[in-house]
């Protein structure tokens, strides 16, 4: 069911942290942008995903965590599957839309694996007159995308868009606007988040699932305190870095924004979608586990194994407990939001947008 929650990392080499930190600040603030050192970024991310055709394989661990763990709290907020839940804020924009013609679109489609299953279910409930727009950089990943499509017999339905999102100003109106895992990859959010507003319509939703930790996916100081805590309890051998093929006695807490747009801004989503937009739905969750049971070091657990379970059970119940105390924040979030103002938000117990923003 959660297989989209994260999508491939990449992890690259060193860059130069002064330089960036320079250039973003540089480009918040609206001023001249390093065109070299931002080609230089486009040109990483299109080499990073050129060749990357499953970008959701995950660790059983991680499964394991899962269903066990996160699966009870979405169904008790009504979710089902990540899927379903897309699917069905699209149909209910759909019948909602005044349009012939309803117009969506997804801004960073990848490969377009969920684009193609909502066409699907939108078609398969008698939802045929739409076309969905999949906005994406890499021109491989596009034509995959396509591919996919036509194998699906949705092709009619899914329009190829190769642009790049940091720079993308529409031309139309649109109906709903999907991010999946897409944000945390943007520079310019504060322009995209203007564009969206411009070219949503005034009742559509806008649906994101998302990575909203520290930047470069790192942890702040007192979540790393805590997974340095945990890290000391594990054999050796789980301390092998299978993604940077590296012995970690101590974990690194590697910094995945150094090259390309891998978390370049994630710690800026929740705060700024906070300021553009209104609420309709909220979940966020983990933050600690993270490390333990995604690409780097989750394939080290064994499902079969008792004492892996059971760690993996003690860490995300200081995560849990941690994150509803207010003393660490989620790295994660799915949400809908409007441009228009919303009476309640539906959210997880008092997990709000507002309570989930780390404040310096």
């Amino acid at each position: 069911m959660l297989e989209r929650l994260i999508k491939l990392r990449r992890m690259p080499q060193p860059w130069g942290i002064r330089g960036l930190v320079d250039w973003a600040s540089a480009i918040v603030r609206n001023a001249p942008i390093d065109q070299a050192s931002y080609g230089a970024r486009i040109a990483k991310e299109k080499d990073n995903f050129q060749d990357c055709i499953n970008v959701h394989d995950l660790p059983p661990i991680f499964h394991y965590w899962s269903n066990k763990h996160l699966r009870p709290r979405l169904q008790d907020c009504g979710v089902e599957s990540i899927e379903g839940f897309f699917g069905n804020r699209l149909a209910q924009a759909y019948d909602a839309s005044p349009n012939d013609t309803r117009r969506f679109i997804s801004i960073g489609a990848g490969n377009c694996e969920l684009e193609v299953a909502l066409a699907k279910q939108l078609i398969a409930q008698g939802k045929g007159s739409f076309r969905l727009e999949c906005m994406e950089l890499s021109t491989q990943m596009l034509q995959r995308g396509a591919k996919l499509a036509a194998e699906a017999g949705v092709a009619n339905n899914l329009v190829p868009l190769e642009a790049d999102f940091n720079s993308w100003r529409p031309t139309v109106q649109y109906d709903a606007v999907v991010c999946n895992q897409s944000l945390h990859h943007v520079l310019n959010l504060e322009g995209l988040f203007g564009s969206i507003k411009h070219c949503l319509r005034q009742d559509g939703p806008f649906i994101v699932f998302d990575i909203i930790g520290r930047n470069g996916h790192r942890r702040w100081p007192e979540a790393l305190e805590l997974v340095r805590e945990f890290w000391s309890e594990l054999p050796r051998n789980y301390r092998y870095n299978r993604l940077l093929s590296r012995q970690e006695e101590t974990f690194l807490d590697w910094d995945c924004s150094i090259e390309g747009f891998e978390g370049i801004r994630a710690q800026d989503i929740l705060p700024l979608l906070v300021q553009e937009f209104s609420f309709e739905f909220f979940f966020a969750f983990a933050n600690i586990v993270d490390p333990f049971i995604d690409r780097s070091f989750g394939h080290n657990f064994d499902v079969a194994a008792e004492w892996d379970n059971a760690f993996i059970d003690r860490v995300h119940a200081r995560d849990e407990s941690e994150i509803l105390a207010g003393r660490i924040k989620p790295t994660h979030m799915l949400a809908v939001l409007s441009k228009a103002p919303v009476q309640a938000t539906i959210c997880d117990r008092h997990l709000t947008p507002n309570f989930c923003i780390r404040r310096c």
